[in-house]
């Protein structure tokens, strides 16, 4: 899981935009949370004060027969009424009575919300919860601005700050008792306040996902041209478009292309340019040589100016093959690789090509064609003989060149891998090239953005040459995997061979 999040952009993204609205959500709420309780129990308060003076005057105005009958049509889900003859002086009886007229169902009321569980419902009012609360707390006389009239009055609360009580003597000398009591429903966290929240962090979830595509579209184009360029593919220059960021971006990258292309083309002149030259002065050694009367020093000369003649050609080859842009194309490896086996195995030397599983996969196939070659030439020289064969790993494909000769040792085994150089201990100039048959090689493979490794085989030397997996193909078709048969793979080799 904490893979997933580190690698998805979009998902960071979300994440950071969710944190954000909790934060500023639970900051809100904390910041105007009590300036809202504290308004909504002021507006219940002065609505109940205002309802208990209306009918105040109400019953001060009809027959006393009439009177029950107008406080059952006054009340309401949250209020009750009741008239007594005494003076309510216990306040737990009161507290108790009121409990008791708040459970009365109304007349002439359906509640919907409760018959089929709609809504959120507040907490049951009982008796045992209201004599545990505001027993410290008796009648008090309320205020002059919340009541005005000449009748007395006199209130308390109960359950809290949730219920109001009211009681007040009407002129006959009975007593009008009012109740009222709303929970409270309005909690920061219930099924209103979830539904907007999730509401919210789906909008912003789909912004985010939109937002987090829009960067990671050129930056997996990047990355993709990146990737091309480092196993030495011609690009396009990308698009200099979109945000700021993204378009310096691009323009960085099309510069570095430039730079890095100009620069192997100033040094691979440069390189060809040297070795063309020496070509004079040669010449002009080996005329003189010809006037040295001594004909042991002679030969000796005309030896170190062979030396010097051979070293020249294949500096002036390499240069050519550095200049030469090979276009990268999809090629069968499996058939390439074992068609420079075979070539070899008919010209008498003792390669063998151990078949693998058939694979496509982005090449320069003739500078593989060359890297191969040398390996394996070089494995059957000082090995006496080679088998070539493909692996793969989690992130490359592997061409193996394995011989059971003396080996390298692992001291010198970057070493063999400069131009010019060889190891006088197990290759003569007799039998040898000139020392850059593994340059070149690793030249190859690292143009195909990978490397080659030498390692040891007990006996003998492996060679590896490692290539990124981005360059394979599956052979799929419609969705469906080719697996070719042995006789398919030995055609497509005799085809590799011929071309």
């Amino acid at each position: 899981m904490t893979h997933w999040w580190k690698r998805s952009l979009a998902a960071q993204l979300i994440g950071f935009t969710l944190m954000a609205l909790i934060v500023a959500q639970a900051l809100t709420i904390l910041i105007s949370w009590d300036e809202r309780s504290k308004a909504l129990h002021a507006a219940m308060k002065s609505e109940f004060f205002s309802r208990s003076a209306s009918i105040t005057r109400l019953l001060e105005t009809m027959p006393q027969a009439l009177r029950g009958q107008a406080l059952l049509a006054s009340e309401t889900v949250y209020s009750r009424f009741w008239l007594s003859a005494q003076d309510p002086t216990d306040v737990a009886a009161w507290r108790n009575r009121a409990v008791t007229e708040l459970d009365r169902p109304l007349e002439n009321y359906v509640d919907l919300m409760r018959k089929y569980g709609l809504g959120l419902q507040g907490k049951r009012l009982t008796q045992e919860g209201v004599a545990k609360a505001n027993t410290d707390e008796g009648w008090s006389a309320p205020s002059q601005i919340l009541w005005n009239l000449p009748q007395p009055a006199k209130f308390l609360y109960f359950d809290g700050r949730n219920g109001y009580g009211l009681a007040v003597q009407l002129n006959n000398g009975m007593w009008l008792n009012t109740a009222y009591y709303k929970a409270d429903l309005d909690q920061w966290w219930n099924a209103k306040s979830l539904i907007s929240l999730c509401l919210t962090a789906a909008v912003l979830a789909l912004i985010c996902i939109l937002v987090a595509r829009r960067i990671a579209r050129p930056l997996r184009g990047l990355a993709v041209s990146a990737e091309a360029l480092g196993r030495g593919e011609s690009l396009p220059p990308l698009p200099e478009e979109g945000p700021d960021d993204i378009r310096r971006t691009a323009e960085a990258f099309n510069k570095m292309q430039e730079r890095l292309r100009r620069f192997v083309d100033d040094r691979t002149r440069m390189l060809a340019a040297i070795g063309h030259d020496l070509r004079t002065p040669l010449t002009s050694l080996r005329l003189r040589a010809e006037f040295v009367t001594d004909a042991n020093v002679q030969q000796k000369m005309l030896a170190t100016i062979d030396e010097l003649q051979s070293m020249t050609e294949a500096a002036i080859a390499f240069a050519r093959g550095e200049a030469t842009v090979e276009e990268t194309r999809a090629m069968e490896l499996d058939a390439l690789v074992g068609s420079i086996c075979d070539d070899l195995a008919d010209l008498g030397q003792a390669v063998e090509y151990i078949e693998g599983p058939a694979m496509t996969y982005r090449c320069r196939p003739d500078g593989l064609r060359r890297a191969v070659r040398n390996l394996a030439e070089n494995a059957v020289r000082y090995g006496g003989c080679a088998r070539v064969y493909i692996v793969q790993s989690q992130s490359t494909v592997d061409i193996v060149v394995e011989d059971s000769g003396p080996g390298i040792p692992e001291e010198m085994r970057e070493k063999v891998f400069d131009p010019f150089y060889r190891l006088e201990a197990s290759r003569n100039r007799d039998t040898g090239g000139v020392g850059l048959g593994l340059s070149i090689a690793r030249a190859v493979a690292r143009q195909h953005g990978g490397d080659i490794v030498l390692r040891s085989n007990t006996p003998g030397l492996r060679a590896i040459i490692s290539l990124p997996k981005e360059g394979r193909i599956d052979a799929v078709v419609r969705g469906i995997k080719v697996s070719l048969p042995r006789s398919a793979l030995k055609q497509r080799r005799e085809r590799n061979r011929v071309a």
